[in-house]
């Protein structure tokens, strides 16, 4: 029942599939179609329905869950941490201090995702949100080489852009969502997630505000990573808890909306020389668990 008006003013503000519409709000779907919410509730029902969107038994979850792809990390240490590498339908959340080891990693799954994947890969495309200015293609073109791949190739594979704001951070991550399928994209990368949120809510009587929006954020990301089959890769910043007299003071930034959403989380923290350690702090069928690696000029490596 969905006209041609209605339905290009969805295709434009991103519902341009079935499954976009069945996981919307009515209040969103209502705004982004310039109907009413009786109107967008029965889209939403219909589409539920096309679907058949509802309760099903384990083994076909499990089928669906077959599908899910992973990205090495160019370390095989890291890789046996997250169960074979990165996997897509979810989002990996990395937290750590300055030079810990996070946009490196991010870098490295720019160039990973473009292999086959019987090399680590999964011959798809990388889009990358960088909100603090840290990405450097220089970097690509050293990680391509290093693995006897085509650097021109592997930079025309990755998608940038420098969001300067919040909402032009979720603005960017909305429109990643929606090229995804027609750009192959298997990879979103949003380094740092809390930067901008970090920035511009100061002060207790902000927190409300930036916890709401950051969860609503970090559900949209969610769900396009459910939708396109993607794997979402954010950065996180930390803080030092004046509290805590015994043990690491380091926590991530967010509380507790940010530390709900992401599937897998990850503390990463330097050691000597050129060594980073990584440990697995959340996972939904990971054990806990820690992997030693190094970071060089050639990437991610094991630690020799």
């Amino acid at each position: 029942g969905v006209g041609p008006a209605i339905g290009k003013r969805l295709a434009e503000s991103g519902y341009k599939s079935v499954e976009a519409i069945a996981v919307a709000s009515p209040a969103e779907l209502a705004a982004a179609g310039s109907i009413g919410e009786t109107t967008a509730t029965k889209i939403i029902k219909a589409a539920r329905e096309m679907l058949d969107i509802g309760f099903e038994t384990a083994d076909l979850l499990l089928e669906r869950r077959k599908v899910a792809g992973r990205i090495s990390t160019g370390s095989k240490a890291l890789d046996e941490l997250f169960g074979g590498g990165i996997e897509t339908q979810s989002i990996t959340e990395m937290y750590g201090s300055f030079r810990s080891g996070k946009t490196q990693i991010a870098h490295q799954l720019a160039v990973m995702i473009q292999r086959s994947p019987e090399e680590g890969g999964l011959g798809a495309t990388a889009i990358y949100v960088d909100t603090e200015g840290t990405f450097r293609p220089e970097r690509l073109v050293d990680m391509a080489e290093a693995l006897g791949m085509d650097p021109k190739k592997v930079l025309k594979g990755v998608v940038w852009a420098r969001a300067y704001n919040s909402d032009h951070q979720i603005l960017l991550c909305d429109q990643a969502m929606e090229m995804a399928p027609d750009s192959n994209a298997k990879l979103l990368v949003v380094d740092s997630v809390t930067s901008h949120f970090r920035a511009e809510y100061t002060g207790r009587g902000t927190l409300a505000a930036r916890q709401q929006k950051l969860n609503k954020h970090l559900h949209h990301l969610q769900r396009g990573a459910e939708i396109n089959n993607m794997a979402v890769y954010i950065t996180n910043q930390v803080m030092s808890r004046p509290d805590a007299f015994f043990g690491d003071p380091t926590a991530p930034v967010g509380g507790h909306v940010l530390a709900h959403v992401p599937q897998t989380r990850c503390y990463l923290r330097k050691s000597k020389g050129d060594r980073r350690i990584c440990r697995l702090v959340d996972s939904p069928n990971l054990p806990e668990g820690e992997a030693v690696f190094t970071v060089v000029k050639d990437g991610i490596r094991d630690v020799a």
